[in-house]
């Protein structure tokens, strides 16, 4: 079969693994995007994943709490690495093989990053799981999936969001908000739309690395997707 997408970075926030709950990880939506994964691997995609942490910490909200940013930005780091586990683990009862690996180091669970063994894992058909952000505060995970995936040689990153594509406004307050079936990098800074943050969206511009927003929620998206069916928003130059 042949694929438009042979090395993809998946995005998901940590809040689409809460599913319906209000806190942590629902265990459906963990099924639900194991047995995606599952499927797109089987059909020989070499799939990298960051996933964001924000279902049980986001940096952010540090400041309320009286945590200074850095802290705060460390505890998010580790918050994703609780859900790369919960992934990966998922994703081995299902027969897939995987690493886990974190920008900061903890050996006992996950590997180190290495640019060069990270290749080759996803060479020999397992699935990747970058967890820890870029080890760095300041960085969301946005800009650690737009890192790695110029780092890995990504064909493009697959931002799963809740909506189907980019609109020209929130669709889910505005309801005359249409949708942009594929649109330039300048467009989106010009319009001021929120597809990732600047940092990680500049990165991925200045590369040529392309992005796809879809919505993850569907069951066939991703499938589709690598097979070449317009889903989602394109954005490229």
């Amino acid at each position: 079969m042949e694929l438009k997408y042979k090395r993809i970075l998946l995005k998901l926030s940590g809040e689409s693994l809460m599913g319906k709950e209000n806190f942590g990880i629902d265990a459906d939506m963990l099924v639900h995007y194991a047995t995606q994964i599952k499927t797109i691997v089987n059909l020989g995609v070499e799939v990298a994943i960051v996933i964001g942490g924000g279902n049980i910490f986001r940096g952010l909200q540090a400041k309320e709490s009286g945590i200074e940013r850095v802290q705060g930005d460390y505890m998010g780091m580790l918050a994703t690495v609780i859900n790369g586990m919960a992934l990966q683990g998922n994703l081995e009862a299902l027969g897939v093989y995987t690493r886990l690996i974190s920008s900061i180091e903890m050996k006992q669970i996950a590997e180190p990053y290495i640019r060069r063994r990270a290749i080759r894992h996803l060479e020999k058909g397992r699935v990747v799981i970058f967890s820890a952000g870029t080890g760095s505060p300041y960085f969301t995970t946005d800009s650690a999936a737009a890192l790695r995936a110029n780092e890995i040689n990504a064909d493009v990153i697959l931002k799963g969001t809740r909506v189907d594509g980019i609109y020209t406004a929130d669709p889910e307050k505005d309801p005359t908000a249409t949708k942009y079936d594929k649109i330039s990098f300048t467009k989106v800074i010009s319009l001021g739309l929120n597809v990732m943050d600047m940092t990680a969206f500049t990165l991925c511009k200045e590369n040529n690395l392309p992005i796809v927003v879809f919505d993850v929620n569907n069951s066939k998206n991703l499938i589709n997707l690598v097979k070449g069916e317009s889903i989602g928003t394109l954005v490229e130059v």
